[in-house]
């Protein structure tokens, strides 16, 4: 299945998690000298139009970003989030929000190197321009499961690899724990980052004890919710399950998920965690 358009919930309450959590795990990597490779399976477009009919259609970054651009006493965390994702705007209009690959494209540097995945065909066109004068990037219409096995590990012997799928596939679930188990054995130095939606809780738990019984080690977990677990509303929260996170990421993460949880709840129901799941 190939329906999923992430043009319709671009900037919601999950993009401000998984763009923070990406953004501090690229802060801390590029901190020393050393070459690092970006992998992302699922890539989309690579930037969105928050003007578009599919933007439009929900608005879903009113309740996301948009809450965020107007609020004040922003945490330091969260300011640097706004400082990049603010770049992206022609004149501060507001009326664009970045991808991951964008992100990615913004924060590394030249002799690092970036690997995006997508199959979907209507989202090529826009991350070809994106990226179609950056040397560092290489572009690929493939499954990014299957693709990523074969990069690893990557030459640089560090970096980060973002898999967020749509989970559209209830299978999802599982493929994405193979995935991440057949890539550790490879390249066990590197950071591992996945995106979850909580739309039915009881998957949600039985992915987090796939993954403790994986074998691997060092796992975290954080995660950002707008109401109480509720099939009723749809997604209800997000999360981010890292691998190898950077030692700075939970102080960090329990800094900033309480101001996330209160400024983008519903009705007061907004919650949070950060755990480890595993210890290193």
């Amino acid at each position: 299945m190939l329906s999923y358009r992430h043009s319709y919930h671009a900037g919601n309450f999950a993009d401000v998690l998984k763009h923070l959590v990406q953004q501090r795990i690229i802060s801390y990597l590029t901190q020393k000298d050393k070459p690092l490779c970006y992998i992302d399976t699922h890539a989309g477009a690579g930037a969105y139009s928050l003007n578009s009919p599919e933007a439009k259609k929900k608005s879903e970054y009113e309740n996301g970003v948009g809450k965020l651009w107007d609020a004040e006493d922003l945490p330091e965390l969260v300011k640097n989030y706004l400082k990049l994702v603010n770049q992206i705007h022609p004149e501060k209009t507001r009326q664009h929000y970045p991808g991951s690959p964008w992100i990615a494209k913004m924060m590394l540097r030249r002799e690092d190197r970036l690997f995006l995945h997508e199959l979907h065909p209507s989202e090529q066109a826009p991350l070809n321009s994106l990226f179609q004068r950056d040397r560092r990037a290489k572009i690929r219409q493939e499954n990014g499961h299957q693709s990523l096995i074969g990069l690893m590990p990557p030459k640089e012997r560090r970096g980060l690899v973002l898999i967020d799928p749509s989970y559209e596939v209830k299978d999802e679930y599982q493929t994405v724990v193979k995935t991440l188990k057949e890539a550790h054995k490879r390249f066990a130095s590197g950071t591992y980052a996945l995106w979850y939606p909580v739309v039915d809780r009881h998957r949600i738990d039985k992915l987090e004890k796939q993954l403790i019984n994986s074998g691997i080690s060092n796992i975290q977990l954080f995660e950002l919710g707008i109401r109480h677990d509720s099939e009723e509303f749809g997604m209800t929260a997000s999360g981010m399950i890292v691998i190898n996170p950077p030692w700075t990421l939970m102080k960090e993460m329990q800094e900033v998920l309480p101001y996330l949880a209160e400024t983008l709840g519903e009705e007061g129901e907004g919650n949070w965690r950060a755990e480890v799941l595993v210890e290193e």
